[in-house]
């Protein structure tokens, strides 16, 4: 009987020994420790892009003779791409010159004709009038003085008409001119010209091809006009404002992150991912870039002079802002409601203020938590 309750008590004791330090040992609760000057940073997945791009080509139709560019080469602004077959628009601009030496000709004719006219009738006019004198004074007879100025009016009739061909004589002048200038424009347009510095990126068509008009022949870039479109949680983009510095990471070229700040922010975000569009601007760009790489961005959003870094799935009911927290106050475990004043792009959450910082911050919730239960603070791992 007495080894029976002897193993009674024993087993009470264990289990009151087991009870204890399941649920009354002091935990050893590692928290968290004040870091200064936190960077503030979010994540965004994107591609690199350049904000003018070209795909060049004729606005005419033709034959290629000469592609003198390639996908990779860099070109002034003016400089000659490709050139068509000229043959017949060289024929067209001979016609209109032709045509063009005709109507000045016909314009110089016309003038002639007015001067001869306009010199015709001062002449008769003088004539009439000297006739009209003379009938006056009865020395002259009276229908010769009326023929003079017949024939005066009949040369004033001659003049208008004159006047009036040269003037038809000087728009069929202009017109063959502006036809001239139309076929030397449709000539020039047989030479397709880089329209501004720019990168060839790619080549779609080789000589010897018909091309018709707008079809592409060269797709360009602007060099200085390459940049990251980044997609950004909408979580974590309100923060981010023009001119933030940022860091891009191109796929290839893992481990070396490039300069570049934030140039663009897209004021619609998508209804789908539920992502807003960035654009980030490169400091110092690649020599040579590759449109449509996958490239990392990192856009910090600003800098924390003090902060206590707290994991987020050691926060309770976090909303982005606000959440619970486990505190060590007076030994015991304890929780408390704080606001935080960031989350960091690797899923931390920053308390700034509304907790004493002598007040130990719990980083990692265990399963024996519960409030009132003896803790002890220890270092962060």
């Amino acid at each position: 009987m007495r080894r029976v309750v002897a193993l009674a008590l024993l087993l009470l004791a264990a289990a009151a020994g087991g009870w204890w330090y399941a649920t009354q040992r002091p935990l050893a609760v590692p928290v968290a420790v004040p870091a200064n000057d936190v960077p503030v940073t979010v994540f965004g997945l994107g591609t690199v892009e350049a904000r003018i791009l070209s795909r060049v080509g004729f606005e005419v139709a033709g034959t290629l003779t000469e592609v003198l560019a390639d996908h990779g080469d860099r070109i002034a602004a003016g400089e000659p791409l490709a050139r068509l077959n000229t043959a017949s628009q060289e024929a067209r601009l001979a016609r209109a010159e032709a045509a063009m030496l005709s109507a000045e000709a016909q314009a110089q004719r016309a003038e002639a004709q007015r001067e001869r006219a306009e010199a015709l009738l001062a002449q008769r006019q003088a004539t009439a009038r000297r006739r009209r004198e003379l009938a006056n004074r009865n020395v002259g007879s009276l229908e010769a003085a009326e023929l003079a100025e017949t024939e005066a009016a009949a040369a004033q009739a001659d003049l208008a008409v004159n006047r009036a061909d040269a003037a038809v004589a000087r728009a069929l002048q202009a017109e063959a001119q502006a036809n001239l200038a139309a076929e030397r424009t449709a000539l020039a347009k047989h030479t397709l010209r880089a329209p501004y510095d720019a990168i060839v990126i790619a080549r779609q068509r080789e000589a010897g091809a018909a091309v018709n008009p707008g079809e592409a022949i060269f797709t360009l870039i602007a060099p200085d006009s390459l940049w990251a479109l980044a997609f950004v949680d909408e979580g974590r983009a309100g923060d981010i404002a023009l001119g933030q510095p940022a860091t891009v990471t191109l796929r290839s070229r893992p481990g070396r992150p490039v300069r570049a700040e934030v140039v663009r922010i897209g004021l619609e975000a998508d209804r789908v991912t539920e992502e807003r569009r960035v654009h980030v601007r490169c400091l110092a760009c690649p020599e040579m870039p590759v449109i449509g790489e996958q490239a990392e961005v990192i856009i910090e959003t600003g800098r924390l002079a003090r902060a206590r870094l707290v994991p987020e799935n050691a926060i309770h009911g976090f909303d982005g802002a606000t959440g619970t927290v486990w505190v060590i106050e007076q030994g015991r475990l304890a929780r408390r409601q704080v606001r935080f004043a960031a989350r960091l792009m690797d899923g931390r959450a920053a308390i700034t203020d509304g907790l004493p910082e002598e007040l130990p911050v719990a980083i990692r919730v265990g399963p024996g938590f519960a409030e009132g239960r003896p803790a002890r603070a220890v270092p962060a791992p």
